[in-house]
Protein backbone atom coordinates (compact mmCIF):
# COMPACT_ATOMS: atom_id res chain seq x y z
CA UNK A 1 0.00 0.00 0.00
CA UNK A 2 1.37 3.45 -0.91
CA UNK A 3 1.94 6.04 1.80
CA UNK A 4 -0.90 8.20 0.43
CA UNK A 5 -3.37 5.30 0.36
CA UNK A 6 -2.34 4.28 3.88
CA UNK A 7 -3.06 7.68 5.42
CA UNK A 8 -6.35 7.99 3.54
CA UNK A 9 -7.37 4.61 4.92
CA UNK A 10 -6.46 5.73 8.46
CA UNK A 11 -8.46 8.96 8.02
CA UNK A 12 -11.47 7.03 6.71
CA UNK A 13 -11.29 4.66 9.68
CA UNK A 14 -11.33 7.59 12.11
CA UNK A 15 -14.11 9.25 10.14
CA UNK A 16 -16.25 6.10 10.28
CA UNK A 17 -16.23 6.25 14.09
CA UNK A 18 -18.79 9.09 13.83
CA UNK A 19 -18.85 12.78 14.51
CA UNK A 20 -19.00 15.73 12.15
CA UNK A 21 -18.56 14.78 8.46
CA UNK A 22 -15.12 15.73 7.16
CA UNK A 23 -13.85 15.59 3.55
CA UNK A 24 -10.68 13.50 3.32
CA UNK A 25 -8.46 16.16 1.80
CA UNK A 26 -4.83 17.25 2.15
CA UNK A 27 -5.55 19.27 5.31
CA UNK A 28 -7.24 16.36 7.08
CA UNK A 29 -4.37 14.06 6.09
CA UNK A 30 -1.80 16.54 7.43
CA UNK A 31 -3.84 16.83 10.62
CA UNK A 32 -3.87 13.04 10.97
CA UNK A 33 -0.10 12.80 10.48
CA UNK A 34 0.41 15.52 13.11
CA UNK A 35 -1.77 13.64 15.59
CA UNK A 36 -0.20 10.19 15.16
CA UNK A 37 2.79 8.39 13.67
CA UNK A 38 2.64 5.50 11.21
CA UNK A 39 2.86 2.80 13.88
CA UNK A 40 -0.12 4.34 15.66
CA UNK A 41 -1.92 4.63 12.32
CA UNK A 42 -1.50 0.89 11.74
CA UNK A 43 -2.99 0.27 15.19
CA UNK A 44 -6.01 2.43 14.34
CA UNK A 45 -6.66 0.23 11.30
CA UNK A 46 -7.52 -2.59 13.74
CA UNK A 47 -10.77 -0.76 14.42
CA UNK A 48 -13.05 -2.28 11.81
CA UNK A 49 -15.78 -1.03 14.15
CA UNK A 50 -15.47 1.93 16.56
CA UNK A 51 -15.46 -0.11 19.81
CA UNK A 52 -13.37 -3.19 20.63
CA UNK A 53 -12.31 -4.98 23.81
CA UNK A 54 -8.71 -5.94 24.53
CA UNK A 55 -9.08 -9.50 23.23
CA UNK A 56 -10.56 -8.27 19.96
CA UNK A 57 -7.71 -5.78 19.55
CA UNK A 58 -5.00 -8.36 20.29
CA UNK A 59 -6.60 -10.80 17.89
CA UNK A 60 -6.12 -8.30 15.06
CA UNK A 61 -2.62 -7.26 16.12
CA UNK A 62 0.71 -8.71 15.03
CA UNK A 63 2.59 -6.83 17.78
CA UNK A 64 4.15 -8.51 20.80
CA UNK A 65 2.60 -7.60 24.16
CA UNK A 66 5.22 -4.97 25.00
CA UNK A 67 4.86 -3.05 21.72
CA UNK A 68 1.08 -3.53 21.74
CA UNK A 69 0.75 -1.94 25.19
CA UNK A 70 3.17 0.86 24.31
CA UNK A 71 1.24 1.90 21.18
CA UNK A 72 -2.13 1.55 22.86
CA UNK A 73 -1.04 3.73 25.78
CA UNK A 74 0.33 6.41 23.44
CA UNK A 75 -3.04 6.58 21.69
CA UNK A 76 -4.86 6.71 25.03
CA UNK A 77 -2.56 9.53 26.21
CA UNK A 78 -3.39 11.47 23.04
CA UNK A 79 -7.15 10.93 23.35
CA UNK A 80 -7.29 9.19 19.96
CA UNK A 81 -8.63 6.12 21.76
CA UNK A 82 -10.69 6.28 24.96
CA UNK A 83 -11.19 3.40 27.37
CA UNK A 84 -14.27 2.80 29.49
CA UNK A 85 -15.79 -0.03 31.45
CA UNK A 86 -19.09 -1.61 30.51
CA UNK A 87 -21.77 -1.05 33.16
CA UNK A 88 -23.27 -4.50 32.61
CA UNK A 89 -20.26 -6.79 32.05
CA UNK A 90 -17.37 -4.85 33.61
CA UNK A 91 -15.32 -5.46 30.45
CA UNK A 92 -13.00 -2.62 29.40
CA UNK A 93 -13.92 -1.29 25.97
CA UNK A 94 -11.67 0.81 23.73
CA UNK A 95 -13.41 3.43 21.59
CA UNK A 96 -11.83 5.11 18.56
CA UNK A 97 -12.65 8.81 18.68
CA UNK A 98 -13.89 10.79 15.65
CA UNK A 99 -12.13 14.01 14.66
CA UNK A 100 -14.96 16.23 15.95
CA UNK A 101 -16.31 15.94 18.58
CA UNK A 102 -13.61 13.76 20.11
CA UNK A 103 -9.99 14.13 19.04
CA UNK A 104 -10.34 17.92 18.70
CA UNK A 105 -11.30 18.26 22.37
CA UNK A 106 -8.56 15.98 23.68
CA UNK A 107 -5.97 17.84 21.56
CA UNK A 108 -6.49 21.07 23.55
CA UNK A 109 -7.96 19.88 26.86
CA UNK A 110 -4.67 20.04 28.76
CA UNK A 111 -4.18 23.71 27.92
CA UNK A 112 -0.69 23.17 26.51
CA UNK A 113 1.20 25.71 24.36
CA UNK A 114 3.68 23.50 22.49
CA UNK A 115 4.48 23.66 18.78
CA UNK A 116 2.39 20.53 18.16
CA UNK A 117 -0.67 22.16 19.74
CA UNK A 118 -0.16 25.37 17.76
CA UNK A 119 0.11 23.40 14.52
CA UNK A 120 -3.05 21.42 15.35
CA UNK A 121 -4.89 24.67 16.10
CA UNK A 122 -3.90 26.07 12.69
CA UNK A 123 -4.87 22.87 10.88
CA UNK A 124 -8.30 22.71 12.52
CA UNK A 125 -8.86 26.37 11.61
CA UNK A 126 -7.86 25.69 8.00
CA UNK A 127 -10.10 22.62 7.91
CA UNK A 128 -13.05 24.72 9.08
CA UNK A 129 -12.48 27.24 6.28
CA UNK A 130 -12.46 24.40 3.77
CA UNK A 131 -15.54 22.84 5.35
CA UNK A 132 -17.38 26.13 4.89
CA UNK A 133 -16.67 26.07 1.15
CA UNK A 134 -17.57 22.39 0.96
CA UNK A 135 -20.89 22.92 2.77
CA UNK A 136 -21.86 26.07 0.87
CA UNK A 137 -21.18 24.37 -2.47
CA UNK A 138 -23.38 21.42 -1.48
CA UNK A 139 -25.80 23.34 0.71
CA UNK A 140 -29.15 21.65 0.03
CA UNK A 141 -27.87 18.08 0.34
CA UNK A 142 -25.98 18.90 3.55
CA UNK A 143 -29.03 20.45 5.21
CA UNK A 144 -31.01 17.28 4.62
CA UNK A 145 -28.20 15.21 6.13
CA UNK A 146 -27.95 17.46 9.20
CA UNK A 147 -31.66 17.02 9.89
CA UNK A 148 -31.09 13.27 10.30
CA UNK A 149 -27.95 13.48 12.45
CA UNK A 150 -28.29 13.28 16.26
CA UNK A 151 -28.07 16.67 17.93
CA UNK A 152 -24.64 17.43 19.37
CA UNK A 153 -25.79 19.02 22.63
CA UNK A 154 -28.63 19.77 25.01
CA UNK A 155 -28.94 23.22 26.58
CA UNK A 156 -29.92 23.74 30.21
CA UNK A 157 -30.60 27.27 31.45
CA UNK A 158 -28.95 29.52 33.99
CA UNK A 159 -30.34 27.85 37.09
CA UNK A 160 -31.36 30.86 39.14
CA UNK A 161 -33.56 32.09 36.28
CA UNK A 162 -35.84 29.02 36.39
CA UNK A 163 -39.11 29.99 38.04
CA UNK A 164 -41.15 26.82 37.73
CA UNK A 165 -42.00 24.78 40.80
CA UNK A 166 -39.47 22.16 41.93
CA UNK A 167 -41.99 19.39 41.28
CA UNK A 168 -42.26 20.28 37.58
CA UNK A 169 -38.52 20.32 36.91
CA UNK A 170 -36.94 16.97 36.13
CA UNK A 171 -33.42 16.02 37.17
CA UNK A 172 -32.33 16.49 33.55
CA UNK A 173 -33.26 20.17 33.49
CA UNK A 174 -31.19 21.68 36.29
CA UNK A 175 -27.42 21.81 36.22
CA UNK A 176 -27.12 21.06 39.96
CA UNK A 177 -29.25 17.93 39.64
CA UNK A 178 -26.98 16.70 36.85
CA UNK A 179 -23.87 17.34 38.93
CA UNK A 180 -25.45 15.62 41.94
CA UNK A 181 -25.86 12.37 39.98
CA UNK A 182 -22.11 11.77 39.61
CA UNK A 183 -19.41 10.77 42.06
CA UNK A 184 -16.67 11.22 39.45
CA UNK A 185 -16.45 14.79 38.13
CA UNK A 186 -13.47 16.33 36.35
CA UNK A 187 -12.79 19.79 34.95
CA UNK A 188 -10.40 20.75 32.17
CA UNK A 189 -9.44 23.74 30.08
CA UNK A 190 -12.04 24.79 27.53
CA UNK A 191 -10.62 23.27 24.37
CA UNK A 192 -12.43 25.76 22.12
CA UNK A 193 -11.13 28.85 23.90
CA UNK A 194 -7.67 27.32 24.16
CA UNK A 195 -7.56 26.58 20.42
CA UNK A 196 -8.50 30.21 19.71
CA UNK A 197 -5.83 31.40 22.13
CA UNK A 198 -3.22 29.32 20.29
CA UNK A 199 -4.27 31.24 17.17
CA UNK A 200 -3.88 34.57 19.02
CA UNK A 201 -7.66 35.04 18.90
CA UNK A 202 -8.56 36.03 22.45
CA UNK A 203 -12.08 35.47 23.77
CA UNK A 204 -14.11 38.65 23.22
CA UNK A 205 -15.75 38.44 26.66
CA UNK A 206 -12.55 37.20 28.35
CA UNK A 207 -14.39 34.14 29.62
CA UNK A 208 -12.70 31.86 32.17
CA UNK A 209 -11.04 28.85 30.54
CA UNK A 210 -10.97 26.16 33.23
CA UNK A 211 -14.64 25.11 33.06
CA UNK A 212 -15.27 22.13 30.76
CA UNK A 213 -16.51 19.09 32.66
CA UNK A 214 -16.25 15.34 32.17
CA UNK A 215 -18.68 13.13 34.09
CA UNK A 216 -18.70 9.54 35.31
CA UNK A 217 -16.56 7.15 33.23
CA UNK A 218 -15.37 10.04 31.08
CA UNK A 219 -14.12 11.84 34.17
CA UNK A 220 -12.20 8.78 35.36
CA UNK A 221 -10.45 8.43 32.02
CA UNK A 222 -9.68 12.17 31.76
CA UNK A 223 -8.13 12.27 35.24
CA UNK A 224 -6.15 9.04 34.83
CA UNK A 225 -4.65 10.26 31.54
CA UNK A 226 -3.93 13.80 32.76
CA UNK A 227 -6.50 15.60 30.62
CA UNK A 228 -8.48 17.00 33.55
CA UNK A 229 -8.52 17.56 37.30
CA UNK A 230 -10.93 15.78 39.68
CA UNK A 231 -13.22 18.18 41.56
CA UNK A 232 -15.91 17.86 44.22
CA UNK A 233 -19.57 18.62 43.57
CA UNK A 234 -19.19 21.84 45.55
CA UNK A 235 -16.18 22.92 43.48
CA UNK A 236 -18.06 22.05 40.29
CA UNK A 237 -21.03 24.23 41.25
CA UNK A 238 -18.74 27.13 42.12
CA UNK A 239 -17.18 26.91 38.64
CA UNK A 240 -20.65 26.68 37.08
CA UNK A 241 -21.74 29.86 38.89
CA UNK A 242 -18.61 31.65 37.64
CA UNK A 243 -19.46 30.50 34.10
CA UNK A 244 -23.03 31.83 34.40
CA UNK A 245 -21.81 35.20 35.62
CA UNK A 246 -19.46 35.35 32.61
CA UNK A 247 -22.43 34.82 30.28
CA UNK A 248 -21.61 31.27 29.21
CA UNK A 249 -24.14 28.71 28.00
CA UNK A 250 -24.44 25.33 29.74
CA UNK A 251 -24.36 22.60 27.08
CA UNK A 252 -24.86 18.98 28.06
CA UNK A 253 -23.22 16.27 25.96
CA UNK A 254 -24.86 12.85 26.20
CA UNK A 255 -23.33 9.46 25.45
CA UNK A 256 -23.79 8.83 21.74
CA UNK A 257 -25.40 12.29 21.34
CA UNK A 258 -28.58 10.60 22.60
CA UNK A 259 -30.57 12.52 25.25
CA UNK A 260 -32.06 9.23 26.47
CA UNK A 261 -28.57 8.13 27.56
CA UNK A 262 -26.55 9.37 30.51
CA UNK A 263 -24.71 12.68 30.48
CA UNK A 264 -21.03 12.46 29.52
CA UNK A 265 -19.83 16.08 29.70
CA UNK A 266 -20.84 19.68 30.30
CA UNK A 267 -19.43 22.56 28.28
CA UNK A 268 -19.71 26.24 29.18
CA UNK A 269 -19.78 28.03 25.87
CA UNK A 270 -19.33 31.55 24.51
CA UNK A 271 -20.47 32.70 21.09
CA UNK A 272 -17.09 33.65 19.65
CA UNK A 273 -15.07 30.56 20.70
CA UNK A 274 -17.46 27.60 20.97
CA UNK A 275 -16.85 25.28 18.03
CA UNK A 276 -20.52 24.34 17.57
CA UNK A 277 -21.52 28.02 17.52
CA UNK A 278 -18.68 28.81 15.14
CA UNK A 279 -19.60 25.96 12.79
CA UNK A 280 -22.95 27.73 12.44
CA UNK A 281 -21.66 31.28 12.01
CA UNK A 282 -19.04 30.12 9.49
CA UNK A 283 -21.76 28.50 7.37
CA UNK A 284 -20.65 24.92 8.06
CA UNK A 285 -23.36 23.36 10.23
CA UNK A 286 -26.75 24.16 11.75
CA UNK A 287 -27.68 25.39 15.18
CA UNK A 288 -29.08 22.16 16.54
CA UNK A 289 -29.83 21.85 20.24
CA UNK A 290 -32.39 20.21 22.46
CA UNK A 291 -33.87 22.48 25.12
CA UNK A 292 -36.85 22.60 27.47
CA UNK A 293 -37.15 26.36 27.91
CA UNK A 294 -37.81 29.52 25.93
CA UNK A 295 -37.33 33.19 26.82
CA UNK A 296 -40.33 35.52 27.11
CA UNK A 297 -40.30 39.33 27.21
CA UNK A 298 -42.43 41.24 29.71
CA UNK A 299 -43.14 44.21 27.46
CA UNK A 300 -44.49 46.46 30.21
CA UNK A 301 -41.11 46.71 31.95
CA UNK A 302 -38.76 46.34 28.93
CA UNK A 303 -36.96 49.61 28.09
CA UNK A 304 -35.25 48.34 24.92
CA UNK A 305 -31.74 48.80 26.30
CA UNK A 306 -30.34 46.07 24.03
CA UNK A 307 -28.39 44.20 26.72
CA UNK A 308 -30.14 40.97 25.74
CA UNK A 309 -29.33 41.55 22.06
CA UNK A 310 -25.67 41.91 22.90
CA UNK A 311 -25.61 38.85 25.15
CA UNK A 312 -27.68 36.34 23.14
CA UNK A 313 -25.28 33.71 21.73
CA UNK A 314 -27.62 32.70 18.90
CA UNK A 315 -28.74 36.21 17.83
CA UNK A 316 -32.38 35.42 18.60
CA UNK A 317 -33.28 38.89 19.93
CA UNK A 318 -33.75 42.30 18.34
CA UNK A 319 -35.19 45.57 19.61
CA UNK A 320 -38.28 46.71 17.70
CA UNK A 321 -39.83 50.07 18.61
CA UNK A 322 -37.88 50.13 21.91
CA UNK A 323 -39.06 46.69 23.03
CA UNK A 324 -37.03 43.48 22.81
CA UNK A 325 -38.48 40.79 20.57
CA UNK A 326 -37.46 37.11 20.61
CA UNK A 327 -37.34 34.86 17.57
CA UNK A 328 -38.70 31.69 19.19
CA UNK A 329 -37.43 29.51 16.34
CA UNK A 330 -33.84 30.45 17.26
CA UNK A 331 -34.09 30.69 21.06
CA UNK A 332 -32.23 27.83 22.78
CA UNK A 333 -33.56 28.66 26.25
CA UNK A 334 -30.14 29.20 27.81
CA UNK A 335 -31.36 32.02 30.07
CA UNK A 336 -28.37 34.29 29.45
CA UNK A 337 -30.66 37.14 28.37
CA UNK A 338 -32.71 36.82 31.58
CA UNK A 339 -29.57 36.62 33.71
CA UNK A 340 -28.24 39.93 32.40
CA UNK A 341 -31.46 41.91 31.86
CA UNK A 342 -31.10 45.02 34.10
CA UNK A 343 -34.90 45.46 34.24
CA UNK A 344 -35.62 41.78 34.96
CA UNK A 345 -37.98 41.91 31.98
CA UNK A 346 -37.15 38.46 30.62
CA UNK A 347 -38.39 35.21 32.10
CA UNK A 348 -37.83 31.59 31.13
CA UNK A 349 -40.90 29.57 30.29
CA UNK A 350 -40.80 25.79 30.41
CA UNK A 351 -41.88 24.26 27.10
CA UNK A 352 -40.99 20.62 27.50
CA UNK A 353 -38.34 19.12 25.19
CA UNK A 354 -38.11 20.90 21.83
CA UNK A 355 -35.50 20.77 19.10
CA UNK A 356 -34.05 24.02 17.80
CA UNK A 357 -32.80 23.59 14.25
CA UNK A 358 -31.56 26.60 12.30
CA UNK A 359 -29.77 25.91 8.98
CA UNK A 360 -26.37 27.59 8.62
CA UNK A 361 -26.43 30.96 6.88
CA UNK A 362 -25.67 31.30 3.21
CA UNK A 363 -22.29 33.01 3.06
CA UNK A 364 -19.80 34.04 0.41
CA UNK A 365 -16.71 31.82 0.46
CA UNK A 366 -13.37 32.36 -1.25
Amino acid sequence: MSDDKFWKKVARTIQKSGGFPMPINDTLLELTKTLINKEEGKFILYFKKPSLNIDQLKEKSELDDKRFNRVLNRLLDKGIIVESQSRTTGITVYNLMPYLPGIFEFSFMRGEYGEREKKLARLYEKLHRELAIYTQNNYDSFIEQYKKVNMMDRVVPVEEEIEVSPESVTHLEEISKIIEKFEDIAVSYCYCRHQKELLDQRCEINAPKFNCFQLGKNAKFAVERGFAKAVSKEEAMKIMKEAEDAGLVHKIIHVGANPDKIEAAICNCCKDCCTTFQLYYQGIGPLKSLTSYISKIEEESCVGCGTCVERCPVEAIEVIEQIASINENRCIGCGICAHFCPQESIKLERTGPRMVFVPPPRITTN
